[in-house]
């Protein structure tokens, strides 16, 4: 049987755009590619990354561990359909095809029935046309204050 090498670098442009925290992390949100149901979270270090997008297997790094960790391999299959990184560079969309659960619970999604009970805003078809302009000033203004 021949062992397929799995690549471990990850191409020096894309890593150049990354901003990890201190540990060298960059947080991943895992979503299920056609409903946008949002099934987990974990985080990757440069070489779990190259994996996941060498492989079309989610890999993570275990920070509990201190280890790499392939998704699916106890909890069952999950498929890569696109991996995208935020305007920031410090958080990566992990767009999926999960068959089985992906929490480690057996739930199909590790936010399941954890609502903490947030207030609700208001329903953007009551908001008054004036304060719609004045929000969309105001995020104008902050948008282009940003370094």
């Amino acid at each position: 049987m021949t062992t397929v090498p799995q690549p471990t670098a990850l191409d020096p442009a894309l890593a150049a755009r990354l901003k990890r925290d201190d540990a060298g992390l960059v947080c991943a949100v895992v979503q299920q590619h056609d409903t946008g149901e949002v099934l987990m979270v974990g985080w990757m270090d440069d070489e779990a990354l190259a994996r996941t997008l060498g492989t079309g297997r989610v890999t993570f790094w275990s920070r509990s561990r201190q280890e790499p960790w392939r998704k699916g391999d106890t909890s069952g299959h999950v498929l890569v359909r696109s991996v995208a990184l935020d305007c920031d560079g410090d958080a990566l969309l992990v767009r999926v095809d999960q068959v089985g659960p992906a929490c480690h619970t057996g739930s199909r999604t590790c936010f399941d029935g954890r609502d903490l009970g947030a207030v609700v805003g208001p329903d953007l078809a009551s908001v008054d046309a004036v304060d719609a302009v004045d929000a969309v000033d105001t995020l104008e203004t902050m948008v282009g204050e940003r370094p």
